[in-house]
């Protein structure tokens, strides 16, 4: 009986740690008002972005309003953030279609039931995450990595687009193969089509720019018009809908979202074979840790704002649960948004019930309005996404990097190229592998300095950038970089390269501030240069080991055989080999430095 109740006790104090316990205890009248509203417009906002990025992935654009409802539930329950809005999104879309355009048609029954398991095994993955506190392993996706993928991947969408935009039939995955498919069928612009396309995307560009400022001049206050100008994409939807069905633009070859089934689906789980989970699993890794990234990073920008803050694992567990509750409600993955979040914050959004609040008015929407959608031109919702992506196309990532890291530009130019000429997933793998290359050569070449002492002081420089005292029969060498097995090699050819071109050498000080970490082969690499520097009457020494690298070097026997000593700081290791170099220096308060 005390086993039972303890274990009840337990998962007692771990509910009591959510987030929502935490909010949820200071929820008031005032608080509701405010995420009544922030609903309202990101509902408003959110069903022509979610018909969209469904028809981005290749799904019937229900799905996307049915990605939209559950998860934010569960993100309510589960998340830190109190303004981020989950969903689909532009880029997880374009994943989601290259993952599972591999395995089935677009417009079967198994493209939907695949998506459907992507976005479970994806939860599954990032709930595990969570409960083993990986987030860190997010880190191994540089920005630079993640600026150019997503500016890739922002090409691609905006490109493969174009078809809807011009009425044509055209398929691909990568950049070369959109092109190729959209020229060789420029025969077949449908012109009614193309005039839809393009007055939608000019409408929309002109709101995200011009709407505000002009309803600014027509004298309504700055945040009913920044609120009118981000919910544009309702009015391009209402007015080209109205177009169509008076004139009957699908009798004119336009084609039409056409019906949409009126309704909530009910829950399923997703059927999982072995064989469709192998298929699925390397997809669901990237789309996991790509969709952690963009959503975490987009939580800690909004909750800096307000002077929040956020829990990463936290996150993963609630983008997890998101992630289930989407593939449970007939969605597919999902992540925080950049735009709905942004917009959501700016509404006036509290805490995450404000996102639970929007789960019910596209629940509604999903019941009474898809009749209205019959009529909605796809050119419409292809407009949504070309502006909608354009804003995370970033060229100027190119020359910031070029500008300040040789290394990063290696990483952004292999991982735009990679993903725009074979496709999304090769892309960020690329990124993640070129990342992780760049920093084992950088580390396995570390930096060794020179060093000697500044004239009256107690601090030491490198050689060739500062005007210093070295000592002829002394080097010091300062080490920045922590010793691994991937440069100590590196290290040891360098000091005995050092030590050749000094015949006179009696002392060799190795200064270790930046030394965090000294591996199994570092300290072979140390053990191997002690005894060669003893071969040749020269000593070995130390200076300024941290506390924890210095604990594990006790735990060996190589201090027992070191032939020189490790002093507390460098200017220590220099009065003791060299003390006609530490005349003591009076000040002018007559104290000794």
């Amino acid at each position: 009986m005390a086993s039972r109740d303890q274990f009840v006790s337990q998962i007692i104090n771990r509910l009591k740690k959510l987030p929502i316990f935490d909010w949820g205890s200071r929820y008031n009248g005032e608080t509701l008002t405010s995420d009544l509203v922030a609903a309202i417009i990101v509902t408003i906002m959110l069903i022509p972005q979610s018909l969209a990025y469904a028809l981005l992935a290749g799904l019937p654009p229900q799905m996307g309003l049915y990605a939209s409802i559950l998860p934010l539930v569960a993100y309510a329950l589960f998340g830190s953030s109190r303004a981020l809005a989950v969903g689909p999104v532009a880029v997880i879309s374009l994943m989601t279609a290259a993952a599972v355009g591999k395995l089935a048609l677009q417009g079967t029954e198994e493209y939907i039931f695949a998506a459907m398991a992507l976005a479970l095994i994806s939860g599954l993955m990032l709930l595990v995450m969570g409960l083993l506190r990986l987030g860190f392993m997010a880190n191994f996706l540089s920005h630079p990595v993640i600026s150019g993928f997503i500016t890739a991947s922002g090409i691609i969408i905006a490109t493969s687009q174009l078809k809807h935009i011009l009425g044509i039939d055209a398929q691909g995955h990568n950049l070369l193969e959109l092109v190729n498919s959209i020229v060789s069928h420029l025969n077949q612009i449908n012109p009614v089509t193309l005039t839809i396309g393009i007055a939608a995307t000019g409408f929309l560009f002109w709101v995200r720019k011009g709407l505000k400022p002009w309803l600014l001049y027509l004298g309504l206050n700055a945040r009913l018009a920044d609120i009118l100008a981000k919910t544009g994409p309702v009015f391009a939807v209402a007015i080209t809908t109205l177009v169509a069905f008076g004139f009957d633009l699908g009798g004119q070859g336009v084609a039409l979202v056409g019906e949409v089934p009126q309704g909530l689906p009910g829950l399923q789980v997703p059927k999982l074979d072995l064989e469709l989970v192998i298929s699925l699993a390397g997809s669901a890794a990237l789309i996991s840790i790509i969709g952690f990234v963009e959503s975490v990073s987009v939580a800690q920008t909004l909750a800096a704002k307000r002077r929040q803050r956020i829990e990463p694992n936290q996150e993963l567990i609630a983008l997890g649960a998101s992630n289930v509750a989407s593939a449970f409600g007939g969605g597919y993955p999902v992540t925080g948004g950049f735009a709905r979040s942004v917009v959501n914050f700016d509404a006036g959004a509290e805490t995450p019930a404000a996102g639970a609040y929007t789960a019910i008015g596209i629940a509604l929407a999903t019941v009474f309005l898809t009749p209205l959608l019959f009529f909605l031109p796809k050119a419409t919702l292809a407009a949504t996404i070309i502006v909608a992506v354009m804003t995370l196309v970033d060229f100027s990532i190119l020359k910031r990097t070029w500008i300040y890291s040789k290394a990063d530009f290696t990483a952004v130019v292999s991982t735009m190229l990679v993903t725009l000429l074979f496709g999304v997933e090769l892309g960020v793998t690329t990124g993640v592998l070129v990342s992780v290359a760049v920093h084992l050569y950088k580390t396995s070449r570390p930096h060794a300095a020179i060093v000697g002492l500044v004239e009256g002081t107690e601090h030491f420089r490198n050689v060739d950038r500062h005007d210093v005292k070295t000592i002829p029969d002394v080097l010091s060498l300062r080490v920045d970089e922590s010793l691994y097995f991937a440069n100590a090699r590196f290290l040891e050819d360098r000091v005995y390269d050092l030590v050749a071109d000094r015949p006179e050498l009696k002392h060799v000080i190795l200064m270790c501030p930046a030394i965090n970490e000294i591996d199994t082969s570092a300290l072979e690499s140390l053990e191997a240069i002690n005894e060669r520097l003893d071969s040749l009457g020269v000593k070995l020494h130390f200076s300024e080991i941290k506390g924890p690298v210095m604990d594990k070097l006790k735990r060996t026997d190589f201090i027992q055989h070191l032939t020189g000593q490790i002093f507390l700081s460098q200017y220590q290791a220099i009065c003791a080999v060299a003390p006609q170099t530490c005349k003591q220096t009076t000040l002018a308060n007559g104290n000794k430095l």
